[in-house]
């Protein structure tokens, strides 16, 4: 087993090596929950499934960590400036008439349920800004002993030139980087590149969310919260941090100024950033009328999991665009998947192509290529295996593809089977429920699941 991954730090495909190879740690920054999630955001969440499930298929254990923001994620971000604007939770606390912490359960839920509709393997925890801001306010402190912060009029900032390493990531030096274009510079702050790690609430308004801390009352910087959860949860230095490439030129350099200069040592091994998803081959957005979103997406007719499909035609580190016709291609290949699995039939015994598994693993481990894998699959349906082996075989290769394939595949249900389930559903009928229950454990031992429908009963393969 080996796994390349091109790894950002370095602009080089380097070979994945873990800290520990018993227990690899990776985190993912997830959604600011104060709106609904378009399907660039889970265009990068998709990615980090794959890669989450490529390192299960490669046998390995994995702590896998995304985070919710839900405070300190201010809207001057959208300019260029992360420090400015109103924080985004408050902002839609106002508009909706709702508190922030209802904005962020509501936004959470929804975010949760097209997660699962997607088949995203859960992480081993979602973790929520807000609960972890002690850590945040710790890491904060850290800092200020080390003589890497100062204190102007709004808050307590990172001074990034007492750090040489700043910059390497986006490959931008600090004197290259200017505030945003379309906000005024903070004339307070010593560097362009100097970032919030503490921000003062405002005298003249009350916010919803906001602590003490040793500055004054007050909430926490945005990139703050990553660094603070990813170390508690994961400990000083992760292997692997993924993200939207936009997080690339001033998110993640910030986490990584921040977390190393408290620690004294390498915050990550291996950064990975997912490329935008463009619309039309265009940008997408809220404000451009194509932020769509998963919902958009059923209500046109297609399955959650064909939007799955779309995701894996395209690399990770490629451009991606969405139009609608793309979106049926993908509708149109998983439904012709299913069609074709449904007139397969499985053998208890068959094993899987060992040949033909490890081709589609090695496209996965060579920076994970899903789209060669893909094709690999589609290689495997169209082959002259037999039927018991293309089953294995694929229900193998869905531990990584996430498409449920077993659910589609063709069974026979054995005779016995249908005999008890007629019987039960005579007994039931009869209201003989102890006689019927007996047999619905019996044919549970047999592997399937008896459902009871309008007037009759249906058996299904249990899963």
């Amino acid at each position: 087993m080996t796994i390349y991954l091109h790894n950002s730090l370095t602009r080089q495909t380097e070979e994945f090596k873990p800290i520990d190879p018993k227990n690899v740690t990776f985190y993912t920054c997830g959604p600011t929950v104060y709106f609904y999630q378009h399907i660039g955001n889970f265009r990068t969440f998709a990615m980090a499934d794959f890669l989450h499930r490529t390192l299960l298929f490669n046998g390995l254990k994995v702590s896998y960590i995304m985070n919710f923001t839900d405070v300190g994620h201010l809207t001057g971000d959208n300019f260029g400036d992360a420090d400015t604007g109103e924080d985004r939770l408050e902002k839609a606390a106002e508009k909706e008439g709702r508190s922030a912490k209802e904005i962020a359960n509501y936004y959470i839920q929804d975010f949760t349920q097209s997660y699962e509709a997607l088949n995203l393997k859960k992480p081993k925890k979602f973790t929520r800004a807000t609960e972890y801001i002690q850590e945040q306010i710790e890491l904060v402190r850290s800092l200020e002993q080390k003589g890497f912060t100062y204190q102007i009029s709004d808050g307590i900032y990172f001074d990034t030139s007492k750090y040489s390493a700043y910059g390497l990531l986006s490959g931008m030096s600090k004197e290259s980087i200017k505030e945003g274009a379309r906000v005024e510079p903070n004339p307070e702050k010593l560097n362009a590149s100097d970032f919030a790690l503490w921000k003062f609430s405002p005298a003249d308004k009350t916010r919803w969310q906001e602590w003490d801390s040793p500055w004054g009352v007050g909430f926490p910087g945005w990139h703050v919260e990553c660094s603070a959860m990813a170390m508690k949860e994961l400990g000083v230095t992760l292997d692997l941090h993924m993200g939207g490439e936009d997080h690339k030129m001033i998110h993640h350099p910030n986490e990584i100024a921040q977390s190393e200069c408290a620690t004294g040592q390498r915050f990550v091994n291996t950064w990975l950033h997912v490329a935008f998803l463009q619309v039309d081959g265009g940008k997408m957005g809220k404000s451009l009328g194509n932020g769509y979103t998963l919902d958009d997406i059923k209500h046109k007719g297609f399955d959650p999991l064909a939007l799955r499909y779309f995701y894996m035609n395209a690399h990770y580190r490629t451009n991606q665009n969405f139009t609608w016709d793309a979106m049926q291609h993908s509708q149109n290949a998983l439904n012709k998947l299913y069609d074709i699995v449904g007139s397969y039939k499985e053998e208890k015994n068959a094993l899987p192509d060992k040949q033909i598994l490890e081709r589609f693993k090695d496209s996965l481990n060579a920076d994970l290529n899903v789209p060669k894998a893909l094709s690999i699959m589609w290689e495997l349906v169209k082959s002259t295996t037999s039927d018991p082996v293309k089953v294995a075989t694929l229900v193998k290769m869905d531990e990584v593809l996430g498409f449920n394939i077993s659910d589609h595949i063709g069974y026979e249900v054995p005779v016995s089977v249908i005999d008890m389930a007629r019987t039960r559903y005579e007994y039931r009928k009869s209201g003989i429920w102890d006689k019927a229950d007996l047999l619905r454990k019996a044919i549970e031992a047999e592997g399937f699941v008896v459902e009871d429908v309008a007037g009759s009963f249906k058996l299904k393969r249990k899963n």
